[in-house]
């Protein structure tokens, strides 16, 4: 799972993909029609979804990444529920996926927006439990190449 060139864009709903970076804003591309336009620094905010995190009761936090993993782990015996569920069922279904999430600091808004770009990404293909294990192979590939070398 890659969210390298993903990001949220402030007073724009949806994800987007980082097509380009100009020193006045971003070039994006829109992930269901690939139309690429430019969102300006001046009116839009950035959030490239790799650096989001949910604040955990330890005083840490966990990355967005890690929860769409356990999402994802999930999918068949616990399907994400709709986004317009009322409060009480948000917060029981992203405590099964994340235990130990701050309730006090993890607001229900946060929880939408988690499951809307769970389930856009994951009906777009882009989320999957293999990229991780897919990297640990190639590194042992590397390694295995280096040692018939030698």
């Amino acid at each position: 799972m890659n969210l390298e060139k993903l990001v949220a864009v402030s007073g724009m709903s949806g994800i987007y993909k980082m097509a380009a970076n100009r020193n006045n804003g971003l070039i994006i591309e829109d992930l269901d029609s690939g139309k690429k336009r430019f969102a300006s620094a001046r009116k839009h905010q950035f959030t490239p979804l790799e650096s989001i995190a949910i604040f955990t009761d330890d005083g840490d936090s966990v990355e967005l990444k890690k929860v769409f993993s356990n999402m994802l782990e999930q999918y068949e015996d616990n399907p994400p529920i709709s986004p317009n569920a009322n409060s009480t069922e948000l917060h029981e279904y992203f405590a099964d996926v994340l235990p130990m999430y701050d309730r006090d600091r993890v607001h229900t808004g946060d929880i939408k927006k988690v499951i809307k770009w769970f389930t856009f990404l994951n009906e777009k293909g882009l989320i999957s439990l293999d990229a991780e294990s897919e990297a640990d192979q190639s590194e042992d590939d590397d390694t295995t190449e280096e040692n018939t070398q030698e």
